[in-house]
């Protein structure tokens, strides 16, 4: 069963506002402007939303992830006032900060895929 349009919407409006957030400049050092949202998944209850981020250079198993999951943790709830002020909703979802590993993931598919392009080519060859 699908989330529904509505949740998408709203997903789409908190990536918005938590992107401009990290524009314009959090007081939290940990988060800097190279932080992207990907993605926010919002349950059907709109309870809680999944926000997901990358941050540019870092991998994840990096220090510099870590610390701006620390980051979101301790900003979690100034965030989460602003989303609730720009979105005036009746109750304001819970914010919950994950790393986007999907590109990760995607690189290391391409070279397994890329891994047997040269070996069937290798075995053509001969």
């Amino acid at each position: 069963m699908s989330r529904g349009y509505r949740a998408d919407r709203i997903g789409e409006e908190i990536r918005r506002i938590i992107s401009e957030l990290l524009l314009q400049g959090l007081k939290d050092p940990r988060l800097h402007s190279l932080i992207s949202i990907t993605a926010v998944d919002v349950t059907s209850d709109y309870s809680y939303a999944t926000v997901y981020f990358t941050v540019l250079g870092a991998k994840s198993d990096d220090e510099e992830l870590a610390g701006v999951m620390e980051g979101f943790e301790s900003s979690k709830g100034y965030i989460r006032s602003k989303v609730g002020s720009a979105l005036r909703l009746k109750h304001t979802p819970e914010l919950i900060f994950r790393p986007d590993t999907s590109l990760e993931y995607g690189r290391h598919i391409d070279e397994i895929i890329d891994s047997l392009e040269y070996s069937n080519s290798d075995s053509e060859d001969e």
